[in-house]
């Protein structure tokens, strides 16, 4: 019977069945699926109970001790305990856990050391670098004199040489390292060298690879790089939000980029959220995890070459996988599209030299998060392996792609997802 609570405020059943059963709906297709997009992940049930809390109501522009509103007791006390947790768990001087995504924690970081039309450097988006680190159609490459650099012909790994070529050439203020399309480990260190030879900031963008960084599965760039960034979720498992970590010497410069540079009042429930997962990564378990992944991703690499699939690199070392579908007769978006309405969830994605458009490029990007946090291990990424071959070969049979979906639908029933009531 309801309350009278229910009453005056009812729950979004009640209040918004429409928007109710779309979420019920998503909560169904994370299930029942295989979510394979290497940004993607499943927030604990911890995670999701912050980010949907109170928390939400209150505004808090400024800093922990340093606001421009009353009433920070609390709201305080959790930043600062996200904020410590961070630093302790990545090995950092400095923090700022306020940007609203990785997107705008790139562009503070513009704003802490650039002025418009300096020239900066970055991996082309071709080749495997993100929007943010100065590609022609993002803001970071329309106010900036950018300059991108790219990967070997030969095997298609970063080009150091290039980079340190066109570094020398055109002196730039900040020299990003950072991928969202590339297989391999990051060579910090060699960035490092470039960076000082020249003068510039050295930034590392880790959003992808936080959660590997800090479970031991792939080298860290804190203390070598002068600016750290990232976003919260992805392979760390947290909220939609971003950070910045950075050397002492810069944490003014970085936090009056963010605020009041960039952004009014950070979004607390977010904080709550990241500070969460903190805690999480802190643990035995969550270095287990990020091993996993990337044991996970070799085994689904080696699958995949074993059916013939022709993989960027050859391989990978991390938790993404990039496959060049040239040799298979068929483009990246086709292949998406048959693959998701077989229940294998991934998306298309240009390859280096890619002779096709972006949106409709010759290939698809597959990791391993979330399907690792589901506990699933090298038998699962074997199957895996073999459903994607049969699906990307014909692609036009509903038949089989039906089949296909019963099967995934199947196995995924033995792996309940983290933080989604079944």
């Amino acid at each position: 019977m309801p309350t009278p609570n229910d009453l005056r405020d009812p729950p979004l059943a009640t209040r918004d069945p429409e928007i109710a059963r779309l979420i019920r709906e998503e909560e169904v297709r994370e299930t029942v699926k295989l979510r394979l997009i290497p940004s993607e992940n499943y927030a604990s049930r911890a995670v999701l109970e912050a980010t949907g809390s109170v928390l939400t109501n209150k505004y808090s522009e400024g800093y922990a001790g340093k606001r421009y509103y009353e009433g920070q007791q609390l709201i305080d006390q959790i930043e600062e305990l996200a904020c410590s947790r961070l630093k302790a768990l990545f090995g950092a001087e400095h923090v700022n856990v306020q940007p609203y995504s990785g997107s705008p924690a790139n562009l503070a970081v513009y704003l802490a050391f650039c002025k418009p039309h300096d020239p900066v450097m970055g991996l082309g988006l071709p080749a495997g670098g993100h929007l943010t680190h100065g590609w022609n159609v993002s803001i970071t490459g329309k106010y900036f004199n950018s300059v991108a650099y790219g990967v070997s012909p030969s095997d298609h790994r970063i080009d150091f040489a290039e980079v340190r070529r066109l570094a020398l050439e055109h002196k730039p203020k900040i020299l990003w390292c950072g991928t969202t399309a590339y297989p391999r480990l990051l060579d910090f260190a060699k960035f490092r060298e470039i960076a000082d030879e020249v003068g510039a900031k050295l930034c590392a963008d880790i959003s992808h690879i936080s959660g590997l960084v800090v479970g031991g599965a792939h080298p860290s760039p804190i203390g070598i790089a002068d600016v750290v960034t990232s976003t919260t979720h992805k392979t760390l498992r947290g909220p939609r939000g971003g950070m910045i970590f950075c050397k002492s010497e810069y944490a003014k410069d970085i936090d009056r980029a963010v605020f009041p540079g960039l952004q009014g009042g950070p979004h607390n429930h977010t904080t709550a959220g990241i500070a969460v997962a903190a805690k999480e990564a802190s643990t035995p378990e969550f270095k287990q995890y990020a091993l996993n992944i990337v044991a996970n991703a070799k085994v689904l690499a080696e699958g995949l070459l074993g059916h013939g699939f022709s993989l960027v690199t050859g391989g990978t070392d991390n938790h993404l996988i990039l496959i060049d579908l040239t040799s298979k007769g068929i483009s990246g978006k086709l292949a998406a599209k048959a693959l998701d309405r077989a229940g294998i969830v991934c998306n298309y994605n240009s390859v280096p030299f890619d002779p096709r458009k972006p949106f409709d490029p010759s290939g698809i990007r597959i990791g391993t998060p979330s399907i690792t946090s589901r506990g699933m291990g090298p038998t699962e990424m074997k199957k895996l392996a073999g459903w994607m071959d049969q699906v990307v070969s014909k692609a036009d049979d509903a038949a089989l792609i039906d089949r296909v979906a019963a099967e995934v639908s199947e196995m995924c029933s033995g792996f309940p997802p983290p933080g989604i009531p079944v």
